[in-house]
């Protein structure tokens, strides 16, 4: 006679689950609901963006075929080497969000920063507010580079008004645009952004003006109509702010494209200062760098220095110049084989290319 014997229960059949201990349930049911909210998890956005090294552009070079700044009507002198400047590249931003997976791996590398998305996408500001600002901050350090080139190579510029910014919700928003070169208020040509100021409040509150802007070539009437000043209300306000556009007697342009912010002011710079010079400035070496520049050639600080100093040394460089502020913030991220000099003008970038070249000593940020 054949004996049954009963078949063993598994764990999963409930008189196996009622077998388990109230300990082994509460850990099963644990570990289920931890795999549901790490799925989750792995879906939902963060409010963090990660700035990583972005792609590097040699100033003095050509980007598509196209010199990156191209100067024409005058002498240009070949060029040789690189003077590379240096880009972040961001994850996460409004378009694109960022998973904690994201974050974290970003988070234990230490050529990427993460940083509260707030800092960088207000959330009264839109992306493409911000992305507006940087291409303005992006053609203004253009401008500003002419000026600091021309100064250090003792030619003449020339400065005329432009809009810098305009007011959200102002009287002048959605009619005139930041960039704009203004030519003249009310038929009266400006040369000043005080002249401007002047002819706004020459008028009273509500009174309209126009605007003579240069618009994609064209010269451009606006009209518009003025309001009380949030800061004082006794007198009139457009909601613009008014700065110089610097340009040289000759053309210089810009051909890079879908790059924001004013951080390579100073390599722009050196590479106008290297066109219109028989000397080579980098003597055929890889040089890159970074940093703001005012039109009388003083250097400021930027964003995403780890982030740069990675960038070059990944591209090929072996000299980096950047402001003088941000050794602190480099020390104990220098790549090996970077040799990282603070500047805090043009000239003294200028000096420390000619010292490199002929093999002298160099005052460098320590490598921590």
């Amino acid at each position: 006679m054949t004996e049954l014997r009963p078949q063993p229960q598994s764990a999963s059949s409930p008189r196996g689950w009622r077998r388990l201990s109230t300990r082994a349930r509460t850990a099963l049911v644990s570990l289920g609901v931890v795999i549901v909210l790490a799925a989750v998890a792995a879906l939902l956005p963060v409010p963090f963006i990660v700035v990583s090294p972005g792609p590097t552009f040699n100033t003095i070079g050509e980007v598509n075929d196209v010199p990156l700044v191209e100067i024409s009507d005058t002498e240009v002198f070949p060029t040789d080497g690189h003077l590379d400047m240096t880009t972040v590249r961001e994850s996460g931003a409004p378009r694109s969000p960022l998973t904690i997976y994201q974050a974290l791996a970003a988070w234990v590398n230490s050529d990427q920063a993460v940083l509260p998305r707030e800092l960088l996408y207000p959330d009264d500001v839109t992306g493409d507010e911000v992305r507006q600002r940087n291409a303005v901050l992006f053609s203004t350090s253009q401008s500003y580079a002419i000026a600091a080139a021309m100064q250090a190579l003792e030619r003449p510029v020339i400065a005329d008004p432009v809009i810098t910014s305009v007011v959200v919700g102002a009287p002048a928003d959605g009619l005139l645009r930041a960039g704009e070169q203004l030519l003249a208020v009310d038929g009266q040509p400006v040369t000043t952004p005080a002249q401007v100021g002047d002819a706004v409040r020459a008028k009273s509150i509500g009174a309209s003006l126009t605007f003579t802007v240069l618009r994609d070539g064209e010269e451009v009437d606006v009209e518009v109509v003025s309001a009380p000043n949030p800061d004082d209300p006794q007198l009139p306000y457009v909601g613009i702010t008014i700065g110089l556009l610097y340009s040289a007697e000759f053309p210089i342009e810009f051909t890079l494209t879908d790059v924001g912010g004013p951080s390579a002011g100073m390599m722009f710079a050196l590479a106008i200062v290297d066109k219109l010079t028989p000397q080579s400035l980098t003597g055929g070496g890889f040089v890159a760098g970074t940093g703001t520049i005012d039109p009388n050639g003083v250097v400021g600080p930027i964003g995403g220095i780890r982030q740069k100093l990675a960038g070059a040394r990944g591209a090929g460089a072996t000299l980096f110049l950047m402001p003088r502020e941000h050794c602190d913030e480099a020390q104990g991220h220098i790549p090996e084989g970077l040799t990282v000099v603070p500047v805090s003008s043009l000239d003294e970038a200028l000096v420390a290319l000619e010292r490199w070249q002929a093999g002298e000593g160099l005052v460098s940020c320590p490598a921590g």
